[in-house]
C-alpha cells in the first residue's frame, strides 16, 4: 500500500507552513508527476478539535499522490486520534515534525525541534502513530538544538528513535536550530550547514533511509547529492519560489522520465479550472482569490514580464471575482514566448558542496563507548 505504488522519494518538497497548502500542491503536481509532496505541518490538536470539519484541513485531489501528511504535537493521545482521523484520507506516509524552530511551536508549543531533546518521547510518539496507520512513518528533524549539536548526540537521537519504534526514514535538515528567539527565517540562515553529519549518518546507520534537506537550491545540486550517496533530497523555498525551473526538471533529471512538453500556459489553463472551483468553497471568502493565486507568483521567476505581472495581479485582486478573469486581465504582461515555451533540459554543470562534505566526516558513532 501507500508508498510502494510510487517511485521512491528521491526528490521531495518540504513541508512549509502557510506555503505547501492544497493550492501549491495542485500546482506542483501539474508540473511534476513524480516529486513527493508534503502537507504543511498540522498540529494533532487541530485535527482532533476540527473533527467535524476535516476536509478543510486534510482533503486533497487524488492526483497529488505520492503525498505525505506531516503532523506535530506532544500529546500521545491526540497524536493517536489525529492519525486515526487522517487514515481515511489515504496519505502515503505520515511524518512527525521534530524540526520546526518557530517560537510558537518549539517555544510555547513545546514540540517541533524541541522534541529532539526527548528521543524517548519521540520513539513513543512514532509507535503510537504507526499503530494507528497502515502506511510508513518518518521523522523530520534538525542535526541538533542549541548546544546539543554534536554528531554523537544526533546519532543518539537517531539510534533511540529507530531502535524503539518502527521509524526507518529520517529527513535531516542539515542545520541545528537555535531556540533563543530568532525567527524561523534566521534559523534557515544563521546556523551553518553541516552536510558531513548527513553523510556520516549514511555510514553509521546503513539499515535506515535518510533524506537530505537544507540549502539545496537547484536540480544540479539534487543530482550531486544523490551521486554522492544521498537516498533522497528535499527542497523547500527553492521549489516554492521557482517551481517551473525546479519541479519542471524533476521527472526527467531525477527520475529519468521523458522531458514533458507542457507549457506554463497549459499549466495555468488547468490551474484556472481548479482555482475557480475552490474559491470561497468554505463559505465567505475562504479560500480567497489571493490564497489560490499565491502559489503562482513564482511561476515566471526571472522571466521577462514577471514584475509587471505581479503588480497587475495585486491590482486585479480588488475587483476580479474569478481566476479566469484575473488571468485574462494580467497575463498580457507576460510575453507569449514565455507562456508557450516548454520545459528545457537541466543545464550542465555541477558543484562540489557534497563531495567536500564527505571529506569532513566526523568519527564513527560511538554509544556507551562502543563503536556502532
Amino acid at each position: 500500500m501507500g508508498a510502494e505504488r510510487y517511485p521512491p522519494p528521491w526528490f521531495s518538497v518540504a513541508p512549509m507552513m502557510e506555503l505547501t497548502d492544497n493550492h501549491y500542491r495542485t500546482l506542483a503536481r501539474l508540473i511534476s508527476k513524480h516529486a513527493w509532496l508534503y502537507t504543511e505541518m498540522l498540529a494533532a490538536e487541530t485535527i482532533v478539535y476540527q473533527a467535524g470539519n476535516l476536509d478543510r484541513f486534510l482533503a486533497y485531489g487524488p492526483e497529488q499522490h505520492p503525498i505525505v501528511l506531516q503532523i506535530g504535537g506532544n500529546n500521545l493521545e491526540n497524536l493517536a486520534k489525529a492519525t486515526q482521523l487522517a487514515a481515511p484520507y489515504g496519505y502515503d506516509e505520515i511524518n512527525f515534525n521534530c524540526g520546526c524552530p518557530s517560537p510558537k511551536v518549539a517555544g510555547h508549543g513545546c514540540f517541533g525541534v524541541r522534541l529532539m531533546l526527548d528521543p524517548k518521547f519521540v520513539a513513543e510518539a512514532m509507535c503510537v502513530i504507526a499503530a494507528n496507520t497502515n502506511v510508513p512513518v518518518s521523522v523530520k528533524c534538525r542535526i541538533g538544538v542549541d548546544d546539543h549539536d554534536s554528531y554523537n548526540e544526533l546519532c543518539d537521537f537517531i539510534y533511540k528513535v529507530s531502535s524503539q519504534s518502527p521509524t526507518r526514514h529520517f529527513i535531516i535538515h542539515s542545520r541545528k536550530a537555535l531556540l533563543n528567539g530568532i525567527s524561523p527565517a534566521d534559523n534557515r540562515k544563521i546556523p551553518p550547514l553541516k552536510y558531513e553529519y548527513y553523510y556520516a549518518l549514511l555510514r553509521d546507520f546503513p539499515d535506515l533511509q535518510f533524506t537530505i534537506n537544507g540549502g539545496i537550491n537547484s536540480i544540479e545540486e539534487v543530482n550531486e547529492a544523490r551521486t554522492e550517496g544521498a537516498h533522497g533530497v528535499m527542497l523547500g523555498r527553492a521549489a516554492y519560489s521557482n517551481p517551473w525551473q525546479i519541479l519542471g526538471l524533476v521527472d526527467s533529471a531525477v527520475y529519468g522520465a521523458p522531458l514533458r512538453s507542457i507549457t506554463r500556459r497549459q499549466v495555468l489553463e488547468q490551474y484556472q479550472v481548479y482555482g475557480d472551483s475552490v474559491v470561497g468553497m468554505y463559505g465567505g471568502l475562504k479560500p480567497s482569490m489571493r490564497d489560490v493565486v499565491k502559489p503562482l507568483l513564482g511561476l515566471f521567476h526571472a522571466n521577462p514580464g514577471n514584475g509587471p505581472w505581479k503588480r497587475k495581479v495585486d491590482a486585479a485582486f480588488k475587483h476580479c471575482t474569478t481566476i479566469k478573469s484575473l488571468f485574462e486581465e494580467t497575463l498580457v504582461a507576460i510575453p507569449d514566448w514565455v507562456l508557450d515555451s516548454p520545459i528545457t533540459e537541466v543545464p550542465s554543470g555541477s558543484t562540489d558542496k557534497f563531495s567536500k562534505a564527505k571529506s569532513l566526516l566526523p568519527p564513527p558513532y560511538t554509544r556507551n563507548g562502543k563503536e556502532q
